[in-house]
């Protein structure tokens, strides 16, 4: 019987063509090629639209032609229709508004004309809408007075988040009084605390802003009711709760004095003074 000759292995024969290794290089390797490709791609196709959106770019110049063919077309603006405004001024809202009739209405720019609205000191937010074919509707939330604010010998009227709101004073009733630099931005969380106590609400003239740290209540008896930094809550449920068992709020009081969380310093209306508590008192004999 004849023998197979087996070639040994790795033989000059056995090695494939240069073709054979390219195509194996290019398998091996053809993911990483493929998602480099595509990223590469990616990114020359954002600097395009980049540049091309650019004044004067393609985008840009297409935008401008599709706003004058939708122009040609009827779609103009022939309304500006306004909901919510109750104190800003109708001619200052125009202005900032700042939409002509006739233009385009698809030229119009939505965020800048609703960012230009905010930006009126009455205005808290807005709502700019295209309602095709002919109207932009405008839809304002307005700034509320939610205290009056004395600063500097000046009364301002200010809104639940520290927003001067500019209105006459004359105008609202009923307001709180909040008194001192920082009032503002810190009014809304005592006020919230002192409408659980009605009692308290009723006796207070002014809330005062200690060091835009720490508020003293003025009370209509005269007194002030000095709270702690950072618990006010806490003081004012034991003022309120020592007022329904002693009547404390009634008294003839000068000052509360509730800083400390451990005591209360209470100093009534007459209370002597140092020279007066010892003034006609025997003599002492000297120890």
């Amino acid at each position: 019987m004849s023998r197979v000759v087996r070639k040994p292995r790795n033989s000059v024969q056995d090695r494939p063509g240069r073709l054979k290794l390219v195509v194996r290089r290019v398998r091996r390797h053809g993911k990483l090629i493929i998602t480099g490709g595509a990223l590469l791609g990616i990114l020359l196709l954002a600097v395009a639209v980049g540049r091309s959106s650019m004044p004067g770019g393609f985008l840009a110049g297409l935008r401008d032609d599709i706003n004058r063919a939708s122009g040609r077309a009827g779609l103009r603006v022939e309304r500006v229709l306004i909901e919510g405004r109750a104190n800003t001024p109708e001619p200052v809202l125009r202005a900032a508004i700042g939409v002509n009739r006739g233009e385009p209405i698809l030229a119009v720019p939505l965020d800048a004309t609703r960012g230009r609205i905010e930006s009126l000191t009455w205005v808290q937010s807005a709502r700019v809408e295209r309602r095709l074919p002919d109207t932009i509707l405008v839809t304002l939330t307005e700034r509320r007075p939610f205290a009056i604010w004395q600063f500097q010998g000046k009364f301002r009227l200010v809104d639940r988040a520290g927003q001067v709101v500019d209105q006459d004073l004359a105008e609202v009733k009923d307001l709180p009084l909040i008194v001192g630099a920082g009032a503002p931005v810190a009014a809304a969380q005592l006020l919230d605390l002192l409408g659980k106590h009605p009692a308290l609400q009723s006796r207070l003239v002014a809330a005062v802003r200690v060091g835009e740290r720490r508020w003293n209540l003025r009370l209509n008896t005269g007194a002030d009711v000095m709270l702690p930094e950072g618990a006010e809550q806490a003081a004012i449920d034991r003022l309120m709760a020592l007022h329904q068992g002693q009547a404390l709020l009634d008294r003839p009081l000068k000052s509360v004095d509730m800083r400390l969380p451990d005591r209360l310093v209470v100093r009534p209306v007459n209370e002597p003074k140092p020279d007066d508590a010892t003034r006609g008192a025997a003599p002492r004999k000297p120890t």
